[in-house]
């Protein structure tokens, strides 16, 4: 996964060791992110975006018909998902292909479903 994101500038902390719980150290970088990533998903249109790219790899025109909503919308969510990290592109010639960046947004998602199927009636 790639960690090239553009962060706010942070005051030194103190980690917070969680290794009892198989996760390791986490900073407040590794937080700060991971907040920006639950702030990225948090858009009702993100959410239906990323689940159509669960099923591979897409254009935005098809990506725009499956979550109704106009190819520019589509456009700017993509270059938000983009800038998270949750999605990448893949040019082919004129064509743009748009895919999941890696399988912990899979998972991230599929985890968000279970959890939300059992709290619904």
């Amino acid at each position: 996964m790639r960690t090239d994101i553009n962060l706010p500038h942070l005051a030194p902390s103190v980690p917070i060791d969680f290794t009892g719980m198989s996760m390791g150290i986490l900073t407040e970088k590794k937080f700060l992110l991971l907040a920006q990533t639950f702030k990225t998903l948090g858009d009702y249109s993100r959410v239906r975006i990323v689940w159509v790219l669960l099923q591979g790899e897409k254009c935005p025109s098809e990506i725009a018909e499956a979550v109704n909503l106009s190819p520019s919308a589509v456009s700017h969510h993509l270059k938000v998902l983009r800038n998270s990290k949750l999605v990448r592109l893949r040019r082919e010639h004129r064509q743009i292909f748009y895919t999941l960046d890696d399988d912990h947004i899979n998972k991230l998602m599929e985890a968000g479903i279970e959890h939300v199927t059992e709290i619904l009636p």
